[in-house]
């Protein structure tokens, strides 16, 4: 049993890593400098995601990939437009949020909507659902795949602060914009490849 906890953490930890989503939620940190709740909203979308995954199975690979992954590119470039267009507006004391900081239920929804959207049929995702319908495990298959999750949404949290006290915040706005205008665009490839 924990040998099977601990692969599922390793082999869901190190693909997360690069992954869109670790991306996605370092931005949205940089944006609403509200680290912990976008990790509590990080980490309930992949609660949501991880049981899925081990309720489902291998049916995860049976949703309609192009659909999802147009709904995923709408998604990351609808961010893109609004850190654009907010790259330059002013900021209040101690937010990037050009209305001042946002409330703490709302960027944990930003995070939660965001990452449950860009996991559907993700590969961590299949991964988890695989290694759940191989073992015959599915609790510690479910707990390492979650904590890896947790760890890498809480790596990329304190990754956005980190960016936040050295970088300007224009500058912050600029790039995040550009990043996830190129994730809407490397889903967009990936939907029609």
């Amino acid at each position: 049993m924990l040998g099977r906890f601990l692969a599922t953490f390793v082999v869901v930890f190190l693909a997360e890593l690069p992954d869109k989503t670790m991306i996605a939620t370092l931005v949205l940190t940089t944006n609403y400098r509200r680290p912990f709740w976008v990790w509590f909203g990080a980490a309930a979308g992949f609660l949501v995601q991880v049981t899925i995954a081990i309720a489902a199975g291998g049916l995860l690979s049976r949703l309609p990939d192009r659909p999802v992954k147009l709904a995923v590119a709408v998604l990351f470039m609808i961010g893109a437009i609004v850190l654009w267009r907010q790259r330059d507006k002013p900021t209040e004391a101690g937010s990037l949020h050009p209305s001042g900081r946002q409330p703490a239920i709302r960027v944990a929804t930003v995070a939660f909507t965001t990452l449950v959207v860009a996991e559907i049929g993700d590969l961590t995702q299949l991964t988890i659902a695989s290694l759940a319908a191989s073992s015959g495990k599915p609790v510690p298959v479910f707990l390492g795949g979650l904590l890896a999750l947790w760890t890498v949404a809480a790596l990329a949290a304190a990754g956005g602060m980190a960016v936040l006290s050295r970088v300007p915040i224009r500058l912050v706005r600029t790039g995040a914009a550009v990043v996830f205008a190129l994730l809407a665009v490397i889903t967009l490839i990936e939907a029609f490849a």
